[in-house]
């Protein structure tokens, strides 16, 4: 689970993935906010961001006032459940401009114990392709309104001025009412490529995955579904400021399937290095032996 964290923070593997020509981010739901620890130079060109503007973000940083709320719910129920999703998004990029994209959100799963470490979302822009598109329009409608001023004004500045304000005024208003019909569709082309481009990541992590033992692969196991814990629970988790761990009774040794950032802040360990590990590992010469066998005792009450 949160062990492959430690594998994505690997330099050589980031420089792997540097090197795919393909627009992505991957976030891991065991973090609290569900936030983005790797996001490739192609989507930082795309959105016009610097590395570190997004990374320790959520991917809502990218949405605005008409990203459709439905589409956004669609992701965070596949999330929730654990499969991947397509969907057209309207998107923000740092400027405030906006653009189409087809966003494929995919989770990673360990093949060890079959639970979700990452989800990794590739998006591939759509280019504007209706009739009469809204840029078009607006240019029409911009040509007609001040070529209209300048005749009537004969190079008066002010009132040229004062018609741009009224124009721009009108686009907005107008744009309102356009929006939704601006709505882009992605080609079966642009479907085939998020989808080649999710089977080139993955496959990527489970090369670089296999000499730790850790292997991440795109299907769970399905020999390992005893004792899973669900992404949508540990983002919920990830609210509770308070120090806890959760064991798995049902795997042995009862391993640490959770551990929240206060304990982590608390002990100095990193997530990776407690997931997986019995709560013993926190013993030490000085120990009380009685508490500690008081706490195994309740454990198999």
């Amino acid at each position: 689970m949160g062990s492959q964290l430690g594998l994505i923070n690997q330099s050589f593997i980031r420089e792997a993935l540097d090197e795919l020509p393909n627009n992505f981010t991957i976030t891991d739901p065991y973090v609290s906010g569900h936030p983005i620890v790797f996001a490739s130079k192609g989507f930082l060109k795309m959105c016009g961001y610097d590395e570190n503007d997004v990374i320790g973000r959520n991917g809502r940083i990218f949405q605005g006032p008409l990203t459709d709320r439905k589409s956004v719910m669609e992701i965070r129920e596949a999330i929730r459940e654990e499969r991947s999703v397509q969907v057209n998004l309207l998107n923000y990029r740092k400027d405030g401009t906006q653009f189409w994209m087809l966003f494929h959100l995919s989770p990673v799963f360990s093949k060890v114990n079959g639970r979700v470490t990452h989800f990794v979302s590739v998006q591939v822009p759509i280019p504007r392709r209706k009739k009469g598109s809204l840029c078009n329009h607006v240019s029409k409608l911009q040509e007609m309104v001040l070529g209209s001023c300048r005749r009537e004004v004969c190079g008066d500045t002010y009132v040229e001025s004062s018609c741009i304000r009224t124009f721009d005024s009108f686009v907005s208003l107008d744009n309102r009412g356009l929006e939704p019909e601006e709505s882009c569709e992605a080609s079966d082309l642009e479907r085939r490529q998020a989808l080649t481009a999710i089977n080139l990541i993955l496959s990527l992590l489970t090369h670089y995955s296999e000499p730790f033992g850790r292997v991440a692969c795109g299907k769970r196991c399905c020999s390992a579904e005893m004792g899973r814990l669900d992404s949508s629970l540990s983002i919920s988790l990830g609210r509770i400021k308070q120090s806890f761990v959760l064991t798995d009774p049902h795997l042995h040794d009862m391993p640490i399937v959770y551990a929240s950032d206060a304990f982590l802040h608390l002990t100095g360990y990193t997530k990776h290095e407690v997931l997986g590990c019995n709560w013993r590992f926190l013993n030490g010469p000085d120990t009380d032996v009685i508490a500690v066998n008081k706490v195994d005792l309740y454990h198999w009450l």
